[in-house]
């Protein structure tokens, strides 16, 4: 099997592994307790991975709130944010190619009372600052833009939004999991107040990720569980000390910046190997402003799920995983201008550390078979 999927998931790295394993057995207590010694050793490795994750994104460790993933990092900031500052105004803005657990969540504020403006992209994916500063009004308390896309990995300007919203006193959150480990990132230069990440699209465990929080007394959210008072009061619950311990040991193998070059190099040698088998091949995205590695492709004409059929060996998807069962065209797509047949004839591809040229060579002679086969 040919793994090519990565913006789903990225394998969990093998050092990753290493450093969670002793924490299920041998070095398991509850980092909550801290009248043991066990306990103690626990929590001390919980505010190590604390460490770690802030230094990713040039934060400071208290910043830091661990949650199961980015979908509730999403939700807390979102819902937490606006109904913190419900007195102050009631309009968010955000951008339509947002992933899912960001736009629902506002959906969801809106049914509640809230206006929520969707700002469009441009053909190649990506929001105007121009357009995001028309959109403020004096009611704008929250402004939500992701700082790499999951379908198209389309990079957003998140400095000039951030700046933006800063002069104007508007709270700026990033959905940054897909950005995360593959983009520097300094919530202090993009004056980013919120940003949320996934320990599972940076080669770290499933089950764990982190709302960073910009320290100021009026930036905190309405926690959306009752409970203990960890993590600031914001999230209550026991810490899951293996998951944060690989958490925090992902971060810090990071991506280098020739690790990224090589994923680069490997994502172009894709895209040249199927333009020359598939005539009108389409990427989607400006790729001038894409991160290495994910790539949105229509194959003209063909429907993305049937060719997948023919293609057992290889790990591709449509679009968001999350979205794969609903059969509704890809909403991303469809805000780049993409009409339901393009849609439904594209696939997404997702390269990472692991991925190496022999797999890459082999997926493209894998289609052009599939291609190549006889109508039945």
């Amino acid at each position: 099997m040919i793994y090519l999927d990565c913006p789903a998931t990225t394998p969990c790295d093998p050092r990753v592994l290493d450093a969670m394993l002793p924490f299920f057995s041998a070095a398991a207590a509850n980092p909550h307790n801290r009248h043991h010694a066990p306990g103690r050793a626990a929590a001390a490795a919980i505010e190590q991975a604390r460490r770690q994750v802030a230094s990713l994104i040039a934060a400071r460790p208290a910043e830091i709130i661990f949650t199961s993933g980015a979908t509730e990092a999403n939700n807390l900031a979102l819902k937490g944010i606006a109904r913190a500052w419900a007195g102050r105004g009631r309009h968010i803005v955000t951008v339509a190619t947002e992933h899912a657990s960001v736009l629902e969540p506002l959906a969801a504020l809106a049914r509640e009372g809230w206006t929520v403006t969707i700002l469009p992209v441009d053909g190649g994916g990506r929001v105007d600052p121009d357009h995001v500063a028309q959109a403020l009004r004096s009611d704008t308390i929250l402004v939500s833009v992701m700082a790499v896309n999951n379908e198209t990995g389309v990079i957003q300007p998140l400095a000039e939004i951030g700046a933006l919203c800063r002069a104007r006193g508007i709270l700026f959150h990033s959905d940054a999991a897909q950005a995360a480990g593959r983009l520097p990132i300094d919530v202090g230069a993009s004056k980013i107040d919120l940003l949320s990440l996934s320990a599972h699209k940076l080669y770290g465990p499933p089950g764990v990720g982190a709302l960073y929080v910009r320290q100021c007394a009026s930036n905190d959210p309405v926690p959306l569980l009752d409970g203990g008072g960890q993590e600031r009061g914001l999230r209550p619950g026991t810490l899951p000390t293996p998951l944060c311990v690989g958490f925090g040991q992902a971060c810090a193998l990071v991506v280098t910046e020739a690790e990224q070059a090589g994923i680069a190099r490997l994502g172009e040698r894709l895209w040249q190997g199927l333009r020359r088998r598939v005539p009108g091949l389409r990427r989607n995205g400006n790729p001038a402003y894409c991160v290495a590695g994910t790539l949105s492709l229509t194959f003209p004409g063909l429907d993305a799920t049937d060719l997948m059929a023919d293609l057992p060996d290889l790990a591709l998807s449509t679009g968001a995983a999350c979205q794969a069962e609903s059969g509704a065209p890809s909403s991303v797509l469809s805000a780049l201008g993409l009409d339901a047949p393009a849609a439904q004839a594209t696939l997404r591809f997702g390269l990472g550390r692991f991925t190496t040229e022999m797999e890459i060579d082999r997926a493209v002679a894998m289609i052009g078979r599939a291609l190549a086969k006889p109508e039945p």
